[in-house]
This record gives C-alpha cells, structure tokens and sequence, in this order.
C-alpha cells in the first residue's frame, strides 16, 4: 500500500502517507508533525518511524533511493 503504519497511545493502529511528514520528534513521546502543522502522538520511537520513512521512499524510489545503490554492474 505504501504507507506508514503506527499506533496511537491508546491502541488504535492506523496509517499515515509519509511524503507528508515534515518533523518526526521525541518528547518524550513520539510526536510526527505534517507539512499541514497536524500533530500526532505514537507509541513506535522516533527510530523505528524515520526507518519506516526511508523504507516507504526506498518503495516509492523517491529521491533515488533504491536498496540496489551501488551495485549498478551494468555501467562497466
């Protein structure tokens, strides 16, 4: 699907679209602000999202970020 999942403080599990996270902070509780200025609060660390992040852009090959970086053996 391409989105990030998490879970909010009282449980509830659900996703989000990370091309729209702009901060991800710790304070002490996760906190992920939007580029809308929406705050959410989430139970994952701050690690596990910005994994989650790279992960969802790595998929989408955003910014050429692509898990092969590297072992291109075809420009030789």
């Amino acid at each position: 699907m391409g989105l990030i999942k998490v879970t909010r403080l009282n449980g509830k599990s659900f996703t989000v679209n990370g091309l729209f996270i702009e901060t991800v902070e710790s304070l002490p509780d996760t906190t992920i602000t939007f580029t809308s200025g929406k705050k959410i609060v989430v139970s994952e660390r701050e690690e596990e999202i910005i994994q989650a992040i790279i992960a969802f852009y790595r998929m989408i090959n955003v910014l050429g970020l692509r898990d092969d970086m590297g072992d291109n053996d075809d420009e030789k």
